[in-house]
C-alpha cells in the first residue's frame, strides 16, 4: 500500500499506478487492490482470490489470468466472479485452456504453456 502511495506521487509518475503478480504475488496483487483505493489496475496471474467481504473494497480494474488446468486456484473463480459482479468491479478474465498453474514460468517446462504465456 505504501508503494502505491509513493508511486502515485513520484515526480516521474503519471499518478496512475497498477500492479501485477504471479502465484503468491498474484494473491498479493489482489490484496493491494483490496487495500489501496488509489490503485488503477491489477493484473494477477493464477493467484488466490480475496475474501468475499473484501471484494466490494476493490476500486481498481482487474485483468485476471488463470490456467484452465489449475484446479486448486480455479475452485475459487465462480464465487469470486459472482462477488465482482455484485460489487460492480470492472474486470476481464482470461482462462487459458490446457494451461496449468504457473504457465508463464518458462524455467519449469512441465508447467510452461507458451501459447497462454504469449496471450497473457
Amino acid at each position: 500500500m505504501a508503494a502505491v502511495k509513493y508511486l502515485k506521487t513520484h515526480p516521474l509518475s503519471t499518478g496512475k499506478v497498477g500492479c501485477t503478480g504471479f502465484c503468491w504475488g498474484s494473491g498479493m496483487a489482489n490484496q493491494v487492490a483490496v487495500r489501496s483505493p488509489d490503485l488503477k489496475v491489477a493484473a494477477p496471474y493464477y493467484g488466490s482470490q480475496p475474501a468475499a467481504e473484501d471484494v466490494p473494497k476493490i476500486k481498481a480494474s482487474l485483468l485476471l489470468h488463470y490456467g484452465g488446468r489449475d484446479e486448486r486456484i480455479n475452485r475459487g473463480i465462480p464465487a469470486f466472479e459472482a462477488d465482482l459482479k455484485k460489487a460492480k468491479v470492472e474486470y476481464k478474465m482470461h482462462i487459458y485452456p490446457g494451461a496449468a498453474h504457473a504457465f508463464n514460468n518458462d524455467t519449469n517446462l512441465e508447467r510452461y504453456h507458451k501459447e497462454a504465456a504469449q496471450l497473457g
